[in-house]
């Protein structure tokens, strides 16, 4: 049975959406280009608000979501594949009125974006994949998510959430930016036990979205941290050989989350990105 459940998120702006059976609880700031931000495993919508607050207000409309389980909005206990977060963020765009947006999404959030770039690639403008393994889980993954769905279930957040803080940043990080880490902390320790097994058990068995790399016709960022262990810049390279139209940006002194780690140097990035593909004409002007 679904059920709701609150956290640490700033609830001030925070707007609710009943989609496909759930509550989506989500940030709606600014106007103008609509830019869709899907946060990664364990945390919230508050891991973007460094990227709100530089694209909100100048040109950019920011659309930030609690996914399925996370956050703000239902949890749904079981197991809950990338397919159907992926249908649920189709659902808030047709929720919002937008057909197009811009996708940003780090980690598990880039998953889903690859979900819906093989699910609705209309829906597209421009892809932003920061920390993404596109390949399938290996069985060896396949049981290691299995165990830590078991874990979480039975002891909760907070011991995952201090074994994987260095890693999730890298330790001169958590030592360096005292403030970051305790938010990145927060968000894991908040995050529902079971909306958080429920993914891990759906990215058990998520496809192989290495064939749909070169069938993704939306212009493309790839965003790695320097120190990232969990998705190294190799993989990203791989990636960036069968995106037709990709860049690739390593941002140095970061580990897994560059966007927090590297605020400025990751906003510089995208800024120049979305920027980019707001002013490339449009087929019919070309046509």
């Amino acid at each position: 049975m679904a059920h709701q459940t609150t956290n640490t998120a700033n609830q001030d702006d925070l707007d609710t959406a009943s989609v496909r059976g759930i509550s989506v609880g989500y940030t709606d700031r600014g106007a103008g280009c609509p830019v869709l931000f899907l946060h990664g495993h364990p945390f919230d919508r508050t891991m973007w608000e460094p990227q709100v607050r530089a694209l909100a207000g100048r040109g950019y409309r920011t659309i930030v979501p609690d996914l399925r389980g996370y956050g703000s909005s239902t949890v749904v206990p079981g197991v809950t594949p990338l397919d159907v977060f992926a249908r649920d963020m189709a659902a808030l765009l047709d929720h919002l009125g937008l057909d197009v947006v811009n996708v940003v999404g780090v980690s598990m959030g880039g998953q889903i974006a690859l979900e819906m770039c093989r699910l609705f690639p209309d829906r597209v403008d421009s892809l932003t994949l920061v920390a993404t393994n596109p390949l399938p889980e290996t069985e060896q993954g396949c049981l290691a998510r299995e165990r830590l769905a078991a874990r979480l279930r039975e002891e909760g957040m907070r011991g995952y959430a201090d074994d994987m803080l260095v890693g999730m940043m890298t330790a001169e990080n958590v030592r360096d930016l005292p403030a970051v880490a305790d938010h990145v902390r927060a968000m894991m320790c908040a995050a529902p036990p079971e909306g958080a097994a429920a993914a891990q058990l759906g990215r058990a068995r998520r496809p192989d979205h290495t064939p749909l790399l070169k069938r993704i016709s939306a212009p493309t960022l790839l965003v790695v941290g320097q120190h990232d262990g969990f998705t190294p810049p190799e993989g990203a390279e791989l990636m960036h050989v069968r995106v037709p139209d990709s860049i690739m940006e390593i941002i140095e002194g970061a580990g897994h989350l560059p966007n927090l780690e590297r605020p400025e140097r990751f906003n510089e990035v995208l800024r120049r990105f979305l920027e980019k593909n707001r002013l490339r004409p449009s087929l019919s002007e070309v046509g």
